[in-house]
């Protein structure tokens, strides 16, 4: 038998995601794949979605958009990556019902796993680093960035915060990471401790990035939160400057008024790892994805996991995935 996660309603997770049982699949058809699943993510983006869900489903959804594991069968036709193999560890995303022991996959939607990785990483090397790469890009958009101008970040410590730190490492752009925590901070000091961080538990949080910024002007924001958050970090914009928003974990709306914009002509825009799977053409993606690999197989320590469970567990594991505090992702083992 297949288990398979799903849910055929929107709702807290926790409450809608149930595991079903399912017949094994059969041979791979024209362009298909079949992965044995080794590992899954619990991605607070899938929870989102699944939060997000509008109305109720005629049949169960299934649920999740990266996984790892192992080629069973390559199907007849299918155009796959190098290093797709029989017996060879791979990756897939977006793949819709990754959360499952076996896979039909999209042979376009496999990637080849490289050998120097664990399947801890491997279960998440391509969303994470695809978001940080697609904020890179949008981040040097910008005329000032890269020369004069530096970068926020809050949620620095996060997966994707890590990953953007290393990536902004490597390519010498200056930036200021933000944290929510003391706890936290000293922990991203510990990781790279040439990066300046603050915690926003202290009420003067701004007038510390300013000072760490050294003079130099607040060009972009990266910001996974909202609300509040994000209306002190368009404070700290220079004129001309850009927020950029990827997630969605605060509550409350972003409030700014209009004048704020105008005054300093700033740019609010929102970003998401949705709208690369939509708007890159064929060659971007193969480029971005080799990309992805290479930010994995160079920051592979970032690739924390937080827990591991069972696919028996799902509810701790899903609890454990938006514990605040959490480091790393966690981990779910069919």
């Amino acid at each position: 038998m297949n288990r398979r996660v799903v849910y055929t309603r929107g709702g807290l997770p926790a409450d809608v995601l149930t595991v079903i049982e399912e017949p094994e699949p059969a041979a791979p058809e024209r362009g298909q794949v079949l992965i044995r699943t080794v590992a899954f993510t619990v991605h607070p983006g899938d929870l989102q979605a699944i939060e997000a869900y509008p109305g109720k489903a005629a049949q169960p959804v299934p649920a999740g958009l990266e996984a790892t594991g192992v080629v069973e069968a390559i199907g007849p036709g299918a155009a796959v990556a190098p290093g797709v193999e029989v017996g060879g560890r791979v990756t897939v995303f977006p793949q819709p019902g990754a959360w499952s022991q076996w896979i039909v996959a999209d042979a376009e939607a496999v990637v080849a796993v490289p050998d120097e990785l664990p399947d801890e990483v491997a279960a998440q090397m391509l969303a994470n680093p695809l978001t940080a790469l697609m904020l890179r890009r949008e981040a040097q958009h910008h005329v000032a960035f890269g020369y004069d101008g530096l970068l926020v970040q809050t949620a620095a410590g996060s997966s994707v915060g890590r990953l953007v730190t290393g990536v902004c490492q490597s390519h010498n752009l200056a930036l200021v990471n933000v944290v929510r925590s003391d706890r936290g901070a000293s922990d991203l000091r510990r990781r790279f401790s040439d990066v300046p961080v603050v915690s926003t538990a202290h009420p003067g949080w701004a007038d510390e990035v300013r000072k760490a910024a050294g003079g130099r002007p607040v060009s972009v924001a990266f910001d996974p939160i909202g609300g509040n958050l994000a209306e002190g970090l368009l404070d700290l914009l220079t004129p001309g400057g850009k927020l950029v928003s990827y997630g969605l974990i605060a509550e409350e709306p972003i409030s700014v008024h209009a004048s704020t914009l105008l005054n300093k002509s700033l740019t609010l825009r929102g970003k998401n790892v949705g709208r690369w799977l939509s708007e890159a053409s064929a060659e971007r993606r193969a480029s971005d994805v080799a990309t992805a690999k290479q930010i994995a197989l160079g920051l592979k320590d970032q690739f924390d996991v937080a827990a591991t469970y069972g696919l028996g567990e799902l509810a701790d594991a899903v609890e454990h995935a938006v514990r605040p505090g959490k480091v790393g992702l966690v981990l779910v083992r069919p």
